[in-house]
């Protein structure tokens, strides 16, 4: 082991497998690495308890690791000038509080940096790096997906929520589409617990407090292992409307926890389908929808409308629904 204490520090914004590799290789060539976790105030920053849980996560097994935050109120990367630079290197010294023996740094960094100008007292060590920058990795993190380490993942995955009235393929087309797109999905969590019964027709008021809380308890671990993009078949606004049309007794209480889990619900897009092909009727489907189609799909729209949901319709045959979907998905990842 070559050095007493080391130090690595950056903005992590995000945290990339260059980082990674740098941060494993530091902490093996010290008794103590201190890592700098930079944060500006005043930047459009990734949220830095966020960034902080990533190199918790990364570096918790490892045991000589301690992670320290520093912060400053920059407006932008390169208004951090040497301005700041000796007072904030004052601060990391004391907060360590013992002579810093290295300090890492990445290639991309040069002998005029931050690192090596504030720190004359310590060598420097830089690891070649040949990745792509936190800066180009945030112009388009998809483009870049395989530079980011699994567990930063699931902070960019786009979540695509389909919906819409029963027997409109909603079902076979989220299975197609994750796919299609090499990821995974989510099917209805009302699908079996409101069989317990042997038919919804007799559910009980904590089935579909059951079905709304397991419905995003799923969602939440599903996107944690999800590549680029998680499908969600219904959410908690479908749930209400059946709630509505099987008269639970307790719907007050259920609407409630409805509506708090929508609001804590995002979806960087929701395709709603239209009740355009033939209605199948798989043996457990309902006559009355059957035969009032517009009817409950609008009132599953007006259900979205009343909670300010944005949306787009998606009509046609199974092979016009499938490409649409996958356009209007593929156009989420069309960034510079």
């Amino acid at each position: 082991m070559r050095y007493k204490t080391g130090m690595y520090g950056g903005a992590f914004n995000p945290l990339h497998t260059g980082h990674v590799s740098c941060i494993i290789q530091a902490a093996n060539m010290c008794e103590q690495l201190y890592i700098v976790l930079s944060i500006g105030t005043n930047r459009k920053e990734i949220d830095p308890r966020i960034r902080y849980r990533w190199l918790y996560q990364l570096t918790k097994h490892i045991g000589n690791v301690k992670i320290i935050t520093l912060t400053d109120n920059a407006a932008t990367k390169e208004e951090y000038t040497k301005e700041y630079w000796m007072a904030d290197a004052a601060k990391i010294k004391k907060t360590i509080g013992e002579k810093i023996d290295v300090v890492f740094c990445g290639s991309d960094y040069d002998e005029h940096s931050f690192w090596n100008v504030c720190y004359p007292e310590s060598e420097l060590y830089i690891f070649e790096r040949s990745e792509p920058s936190s800066t180009e990795i945030r112009k388009n993190p998809y483009k870049h997906w395989d530079w980011l380490p699994n567990l930063v993942k699931p902070y960019y995955v786009k979540k695509v929520m389909l919906i819409g009235s029963e027997s409109t393929g909603k079902s076979t087309l989220t299975i197609n589409l994750s796919n299609y797109f090499n990821t995974n999905y989510i099917d209805e969590a009302g699908r079996d617990l409101s069989e317990r019964s042997g038919t919804d027709l007799l559910m009980l008021s904590e089935d579909f407090t059951e079905i709304l809380l397991q419905h995003k308890l799923n969602e939440l671990k599903a996107a944690a292992c999800s590549n680029k993009v998680l499908f969600i078949d219904t959410d908690a606004l479908v749930t209400q409307f059946y709630m509505e049309f099987l008269k639970d007794p307790l719907i007050k209480k259920n609407k409630a926890l409805s509506d708090a889990i929508d609001g804590l619900n995002e979806y960087d897009l929701i395709m709603f389908l239209e009740p355009d092909v033939a209605f199948v009727q798989d043996g457990d489907r309902r006559d009355e929808i059957r035969d009032n189609r517009e009817k409950y799909s609008n009132r599953i729209k007006q259900i979205l409308d009343e909670h300010n949901k944005a949306y787009i319709c998606i009509s046609g045959d199974y092979q016009e629904r499938f490409k649409k979907s996958a356009d209007a998905v593929m156009s989420l990842f069309s960034l510079e």
